[in-house]
């Protein structure tokens, strides 16, 4: 009975996998396509490049460093506003240069840490940054994948990209910070000292790991990221293959069942047909699509849907970005921060902040960008 009641609740923590799959596997009953278009869908690079940087991850978090990095952390902080709005800007910060899902695989396995020796609400600081990184990596040609997309794109130079979405980003990252204030309580932060010490670290470990980490973004930025994760699998195989046994699977496994059916979803002819019937020539037209399609299919395959029918490429790059709040698949970084940080109920309190989040963000930034653009 027990062994039942185990099982269904971890299909139950799965559900995304199991819904993504059934969508893949009815879709290409209903639509069959060629394999090359379920190859193209799969974006194999893209899930290389996140197996590399979990098994990265996975070692950082073995040498201990983690959770010394927090406590070190935590005792210089006055209040827990203090520390959520120093850890939300550091999130904001990484993300425009190590992009927004190695920013929270960097910063999320902190925050669970820190939620470990302290008071800090982790899961609210969890929501928070993964709306951190979605502000912070908007203003990067470099930050996001529809950023990187439509900067090749419309070929802007770096520096009149970052100038076009400095106004976005500073108005996304407020009403973050500003959240962040109101959100989080005043209190002190409250260490329980019985759990800050057992944590050595492994300097060895920590070092390779962190240097495996650097070659893996290095390789992902350069377009190696299945030659990447080959040459960080090896090794960890050979000498240490309890840790691959710790590796987050199924978040791997989730992701490629969402490129699978969110990419068949964007090619459908259906979708096209409706898409025809926009004028994209209209800014708020452009705007409000972008955030819409963003909800249904994710912020990057919204991008790919509608860059070849807008005009605008900026405009596109505005919307795909406030797209990424909302509801957790807007962007994949949301279900990254979400898993890292396998904190119970997570996904409910993110929809009933998030959603409503986008709601007061994405009329404000528009007006704001319609106003200095």
């Amino acid at each position: 009975m027990n062994h039942r009641a185990s099982w269904r609740q971890h299909l139950k923590n799965e559900w995304l996998l199991l819904a993504f799959a059934l969508l893949a596997v009815l879709l290409a009953v209903i639509d069959p396509r060629p394999l090359s278009d379920h190859q193209r869908w799969l974006q194999g690079p893209t899930l290389a490049g996140l197996l590399g940087l979990l098994v990265a991850i996975q070692g950082i978090r073995d040498s201990g460093l983690v959770q010394h990095m927090a406590g070190a952390l935590v005792a210089r902080a006055h209040s827990q506003r203090v520390i959520g709005l120093l850890l939300v800007t550091i999130t904001a910060l990484l993300s425009m240069v190590l992009t927004n899902d190695v920013s929270l695989f960097l910063i999320v396995p902190m925050t669970v840490a820190i939620g470990g020796i302290s008071n800090l609400p982790v899961l609210r600081m969890v929501i928070l940054e993964a709306l951190a990184v979605n502000a912070g990596s908007t203003l990067s040609p470099i930050g996001n994948p529809q950023n990187l997309l439509l900067w090749q794109y419309v070929q802007l130079p770096f520096v009149k990209f970052v100038a076009a979405m400095l106004p976005v980003a500073a108005t996304m990252f407020a009403l973050v910070a500003l959240l962040t204030w109101c959100w989080l309580p005043k209190d002190r932060v409250t260490l329980h000292a019985e759990q800050i010490d057992g944590h050595p670290v492994s300097a060895t470990q920590a070092i390779l790991s962190i240097v495996a980490l650097l070659m893996m973004v290095l390789m992902m930025e350069h377009g190696h990221a299945l030659l990447g994760a080959a040459l960080l699998l090896l090794p960890f195989a050979l000498l240490d293959w309890r840790l691959l046994a710790r590796v987050d699977w199924l978040l791997l496994a989730t992701f490629a069942a969402i490129f699978l059916g969110l990419g068949h979803v964007a090619e459908l002819p259906l979708m096209k047909r409706g898409l025809d019937l926009i004028d994209f020539n209209q800014p708020m037209n452009l705007y409000v699509s972008g955030i819409v399609a963003s909800q249904l299919i994710s912020n990057v395959p919204a991008t790919v849907l509608l860059m070849e029918h807008t005009p605008d490429a900026i405009a596109l790059t505005v919307a795909a970005n406030v797209g990424g709040f909302g509801v957790a698949i807007g962007s994949l970084a949301n279900l990254i921060a979400l898993r890292l940080a396998k904190q119970p109920q997570g996904l409910r309190l993110f929809h009933l902040v998030s959603i409503p989040f986008l709601l007061v963000c994405a009329p404000i930034t528009y007006l704001v960008w319609r106003w200095l653009s």
